[in-house]
């Protein structure tokens, strides 16, 4: 009897001994992804603020030393990119407003409307997301620039404003071609959402005689926060980011209307080389505005996704 209380004993405590291996085992995984993943950032951040020579003369992970730390590049970075900052914004936000909204509108028809041609409408939108952006570049720009100048059109009323200029009116067809071209992705995030909303309260509200656009107003608006602010931050992200219709759009990179993503790639450069710090410096402060809605939208975010799934 003994021996096989001894026997239990032992066998119980190698259990927990290789218990305790496997999760520090797993400790360990985890920390070594951790870091595998932010050593990138922080090789990023140590550039920013190092000088040119000791980006040259330093271990890339290893802090600026005293000599070697500079704020200028930042300084010097964002003057390079503070008229391209507004630009963006002025562009990117109307047009992440825009996409979002009529996407939500369309999902809205698509899904808990009912009406004779829903089918081919929702194949138009998937044709939609998934026509390449080269496709439609040369027509884009003929269409922009011969067929419909919008930007001169408008360019009178933007002098009018006071905190515009007449150049930011070139920016508005590139606004519409986002809004158009985000608005089947949005749809499609919208609709496989609504489709997993209980359809108690639509029916309520038709019986009670409510119309359409009332039903979406009071009911299907509050209750799709949390999927607006998903669908916010992954628009507002692509229309920041983009750099293709940019660059077709907009003349060039030195003119007043250039947005982030133009400017960008020549931030730091000159006949003597790179500037690595400057350039990461410019990095980090076009970053900035995206963490910025990531922020603010974190827990519709969080809850949006939850929701989802």
């Amino acid at each position: 009897m003994a021996s096989s209380s001894s026997d239990q004993t032992f066998d119980v405590a190698s259990l927990v001994e290789d218990y305790s291996l496997y999760r520090i085992s797993q400790y360990v995984l985890v920390i070594l992804f951790i870091g595998f993943f932010l050593a990138p950032l922080e090789t990023g951040i140590m550039t920013a603020f190092k000088t040119n020579r000791a980006v040259a003369e330093t271990i890339p992970l290893m802090p600026p030393l005293a000599e070697g730390f500079t704020l200028d590049n930042m300084m010097f970075a964002f003057n390079a990119l503070s008229g391209a900052f507004f630009n963006s914004l002025f562009m990117a936000i109307p047009a992440t407003i825009g996409s979002v909204l009529f996407g939500s509108m369309a999902a809205y028809g698509l899904t808990m409307v009912d009406w004779r041609g829903q089918l081919g409408v929702l194949v138009l939108f998937l044709i939609g997301i998934f026509l390449p952006y080269q496709a439609v570049l040369v027509p884009l720009a003929r269409f922009w620039n011969n067929i419909f100048p919008l930007a001169s059109m408008v360019e009178p009323l933007f002098v009018a404003l006071p905190i515009l200029q007449g150049y930011h009116a070139n920016l508005v067809p590139l606004m519409i071609t986002h809004i158009a071209y985000g608005i089947p992705i949005c749809t499609i995030l919208f609709r496989s959402y609504y489709q997993g909303l209980p359809t108690s309260y639509v029916e309520a509200a038709k019986i009670d005689g409510a119309s359409i656009t009332k039903i979406y107003r009071r009911i299907i608006l509050p209750i799709s926060k949390p999927m607006f602010g998903v669908v916010f931050i992954y628009q507002f992200t692509q229309i920041y980011n983009e750099f293709l219709f940019a660059f077709t759009l907009i003349t060039g990179s030195d003119t007043p209307e250039a947005v982030v993503t133009l400017i960008l790639p020549a931030v730091g450069a000159s006949t003597s080389g790179v500037d690595f710090g400057i350039r990461m410096s410019a990095a980090f402060l076009a970053a900035l505005p995206t963490l910025i809605i990531y922020v603010a939208f974190a827990e519709q975010f969080a809850e949006g996704l939850k929701t989802d799934a």
